[in-house]
């Protein structure tokens, strides 16, 4: 495998999970609870895919620096910086709100889902900035 080709698989990924989250957004507020409930579960499964596959990239290639100047890179890091902090602290309030869901105790998954979803969002979003920012934009 090749792989110099994951930062492309791990936005692709990232993406997917943004679309997921919007989707069951909107699946919940229709009270469309089954369609809901299989779109995070996919949302789960595509991040977790992305973890996997961040972590193989990172502990056989290490990191890519970025190589933009001037007010560019201020911009790179002040998306990176909050990206970073937030996807580590995300993972556990994830993983406490799915298996709240999965359960069905609603009121408490409610509850954390509310700042859990943007959260999570924001991480997606953002690490499709920093993808496209860093192997697009950034000069080779």
């Amino acid at each position: 495998m090749n792989l110099e080709l994951l930062p492309h698989l791990n936005a692709a990924l990232n993406a997917t999970s943004s679309v997921l989250l919007i989707t069951g957004w909107f699946l919940i507020k229709a009270r469309r609870i089954n369609q809901h409930r299989g779109c995070m579960i996919a949302a789960v499964l595509t991040s977790s895919l992305f973890l996997i596959s961040y972590v193989l990239y990172h502990a056989n290639i290490g990191s890519k620096p970025f190589q933009g100047t001037g007010m560019i890179r201020v911009v790179y890091f002040a998306i990176l910086i909050p990206h970073v902090i937030l996807a580590a602290a995300s993972l556990p309030v994830i993983l406490i709100t799915f298996v709240r869901g999965l359960r069905r105790d609603d009121l408490r998954h409610r509850q954390l889902a509310r700042v859990t979803l943007p959260v999570w969002l924001f991480v997606s979003v953002t690490g499709v900035i920093v993808y496209v920012m860093l192997y697009r934009l950034s000069p080779q």
